[in-house]
Parts: structure tokens; sequence; C-alpha cells
């Protein structure tokens, strides 16, 4: 029994030295790596995922390179260039919103108690987008709007405020959380949105969100070349420059007389309070539908128009073919796409839409020029028959300027 326990005992003792060997190795270790565990530390705090592969300085350069890359408003074709550095952090945040479609942010809204914008996702064109889409004209669709708030998901009844152009209802609590409409903007909304006149929500008040990725890299790359600053306000002579450039390049030629004419009535449409300059959110809104009438068929911009739409284009038909035979003049249907398609009145608490919504342009209206109003003079007298067909598709691309809540008038005729 002596024997045992003393093979016991060595063996206990055995496993002692051992305990004690691999506690001092540790405390060697640790003492002889504290400046490679707090590089380590660094690394994983530099990386944000806990890797540790390679060295610090590699690490730190694979960092740096990936924010160069990730820099807001950098194209893809100018990805392996670093952006201009005398560029300002303000305007490449412009730029990144310009591309994205989030539009500009309010400064007046503290960012820490916004709720998380929402992902949008610029359409792709389809091959059978220039297809003709029947709409009858005797079939009113007549949408519901929806019964929760887009943002927060929530019914609260007559809380909730519709958009005139889709079906989709907001709570005023969640689009000011939401940052996309200022304290002024609010108000109105809660003025209109249940009226004739009706509101154009975030999604439908920014047309600029139609533009497919190629059209919008396109229409960013002119405002690079031109010096274009995002979010920043024009005043006439630098649409006249902008607007001698864009001719430059498409036509390889200078603007007329008439046509610089024509700039600067574009200018006062843009500019209906006679500040003296237009904002960017009207420049990039006239600028949108450019794009969409250079490369888009009238059939293809039919098939944006939503219901809402399509039925006020009917009630609009419907009122000037007093007849009912399914067809009203040239004249007719441009009185209509200058006017009421434009903006819709304000001013009308009507539940139906009329004829009085169809008017010719005020006197006072920027647009009301003398060589204008002989124009209108002369469109009137057009008796050229325009069905109903005909008229949708030709008015499609004033239905989609009169979404924005904008006062501006978006798009006029040539003079």
């Amino acid at each position: 029994m002596g024997v045992l326990m003393s093979k016991k005992q060595q063996v206990e003792k055995v496993q002692k030295c051992s305990v004690v060997v691999s506690a001092f190795k540790d405390s060697l270790k640790d003492r002889a790596a504290p400046a490679a565990a707090a590089e380590t530390e660094e690394v994983i705090a530099e990386n944000g995922d806990g890797s540790t592969d390679g060295s610090h300085q590699a690490n730190k350069e694979h960092t740096e390179q990936k924010d160069k890359d990730s820099k807001p408003g950098s194209l893809p074709n100018q990805q392996a260039s670093a952006p201009p550095r005398e560029e300002h952090k303000a305007n490449q945040e412009a730029w990144g919103r310009l591309r994205d479609g989030k539009g500009v942010e309010p400064e007046d809204l503290k960012k820490a108690h916004q709720l998380t914008p929402p992902t949008f996702v610029r359409p792709k064109r389809e091959v059978n987008d220039d297809q003709p889409v029947d709409v009858p004209l005797g079939q009113r669709e007549q949408p519901i709007n929806d019964e929760i708030c887009e943002v927060c998901e929530v019914w609260t009844a007559d809380d909730l405020f519709p958009c005139r152009t889709c079906t989709r209802v907001f709570h005023d609590g969640c689009l000011r959380e939401m940052g996309y409409l200022s304290t002024e903007a609010l108000q109105e909304m809660r003025e209109t949105a249940h009226t004739t006149s009706g509101w154009s929500c975030y999604y439908c008040d920014n047309v600029n969100l139609l533009l497919t990725e190629e059209e919008m890299y396109s229409l960013i790359e002119t405002f690079k070349q031109c010096k274009i600053i995002p979010e920043s306000c024009l005043v006439s002579d630098e649409l006249l420059q902008y607007r001698h450039f864009v001719t430059k390049q498409l036509f390889e030629r200078d603007l007329t007389d008439e046509e610089e004419e024509e700039v600067l009535a574009q200018f006062a449409a843009l500019d209906p309070d006679k500040k003296g300059q237009i904002e960017w959110s009207d420049f990039l809104y006239h600028e949108s539908l450019s794009v969409l009438q250079k490369f888009r068929t009238e059939n293809s911009l039919v098939k944006i128009i939503t219901a809402k739409e399509r039925d006020r284009a009917r009630a609009v038909f419907q009122s000037i073919d007093q007849d009912k035979d399914g067809i009203i003049t040239a004249g007719e249907a441009r009185k209509a796409q200058t006017s009421w398609f434009h903006k819709i009145n304000k001013e009308s608490q009507s539940c139906s839409v009329s004829i009085s919504h169809v008017g010719p342009i005020s006197e006072s209206s920027p647009a009301s020029s003398s060589s204008e109003r002989s124009r209108d003079k002369a469109m009137e007298n057009d008796n050229r028959p325009v069905t109903w067909d005909n008229f949708l598709r030709e008015s499609a691309i004033y239905i989609l300027a009169a979404r924005s809540n904008s006062s501006a008038m978006h798009i006029r005729l040539p003079l």
C-alpha cells in the first residue's frame, strides 16, 4: 500500500509541475507580445469583422482603398480613379443622393430621430415597353387606396394621408421622421392631401426615380461636364450655359436666338415666384422629363402612368368631348396638355374633375408672352381629330409633369 501511495504521489507531483510550467510559459507569452496584441486589436477595430490576416499596414491600406472605391457619387467607370481632391465632401454626398434618387434632406430635421429611408430600385427597360397598351375610355378604374401607412404599416383611419398619384397612404409623423418633407411641405400636405388637387408622395413627386441607371448616369455625366453642382440653385446665365453645352454635344452647333429666347421662357416657367433663380429640385425634375422624352416612346410613357392618372385623363377627355363621339380636336387636346396637366388647380375643392380644370394660361403666367399667346390662339383653331388613344399617348409626358408638388411649370410647348 505504501508503494502504491508513493506512485500516486509521484503522479500528482508531476501534474502539478506541468501546470506550473504551463502557467509560466503562458505568462512569458503574454509578456513577450503585448505590442502584437495591441496591434491585432487595432486591426480588428479597423476591419470591423474580426479578421487578423496580414499585417496592420496591409489592412489599413485595404480599408483606405475600400473607402475610396465606395465614395458617394462615383460612377462604375470612374471607381478605378480617386475623386478629385478639390471636390468638397458635401458635394460628394450630394452626388450620392442624386445617383441614389434620395433627394435632399431638410436641414431642420434631426437625423438621429429619423426612420430608415427606403431603398430605391431604378427601373429597367423591358422588351415590350414600346408596344401599344389598350386603355378603354368608358371604363373607370377607380383604384382603392392602401389601408396601412407605407412607412410604419399601421392603420389609423382618418389620420392617413393619401397620394394623388399612387395608392400609398402615410402618417404625417412618419413622413416627418423619414426626413423627406420639410415643415412647410408637411403643412401643404396636410392641407391638400384630402382635396381634389391632392398631394404626391415622395416616390411620385420625384420623377427622376423613373430613369434607368443608364439614363441617370448619362444625366449625371452631363451635369459634371457642365460643372452643375447638385442641390444648388441656378440663375438664368447658368441655365443658358448649360443649354449651350447640351446643344453643342447633341447637334454640334450653338443655340439660335430663338432657342435662347425659349431657354429664358423655360427659366421663367421654372421660377414662378420670380426669385431670379430656379430651385435644384425643379431643374432636376425638368431635366428628368427631358430625358424621358428623348429616350422613351409615347407607348412606354403610357405604361408608366398610374390608374389614378388614367382616370383623371379620362375625366378631362370626356369633359371636352361634349358630343360623346370619342373624338376631340387637336386644339382642345393641346389646351388640356398645357394647362390642366401642367398643374392641377389647387384652388378647386370640387369632388369631380370638370372642364374648368382645362383653361388658357393666365395673363400673369410666365408663359404668357405675346408670341405664346398668338401661338395658343393658333392652336385653338387646330381642328384635326384626336382620338382617346392618341390623346393619352400625347398627354403622357404632361401627366408625368403634373406629379410634382411644386408650383413651377415643368414642361411647356416650344415657341
